[in-house]
């Protein structure tokens, strides 16, 4: 009759141990430098002091440049014309 007893806490003990394991795993993976997100962004500020437009590319890659265009409508620049 221990040995029913023991089963549910060494069940419970090991699931504890498990969640803990997978929390730390996904606590390491936060935010790094140069991220997607970040270079996308620095794209879109880029693209918008140039006065365009993001527009995708319709590549899906690991690199925002490839992923989208920047596109600039209207009147060429004065150094163009």
């Amino acid at each position: 009759m221990n040995d029913r007893l023991k089963r549910p806490a060494i069940l419970s003990a090991a699931a504890v141990g498990a969640l803990g394991l997978s929390l730390a795993a996904c606590a390491g993976m936060g935010p790094r430098d140069g991220t997607y997100t970040q270079q996308l962004d620095a794209l879109r500020a880029d693209c918008d002091a140039r006065g365009g437009i993001l527009t995708p590319t319709g590549a899906q890659s690991a690199a925002p440049e490839r992923d989208y265009a920047c596109e600039i409508r209207g009147l060429p620049s004065s150094r163009t014309r």
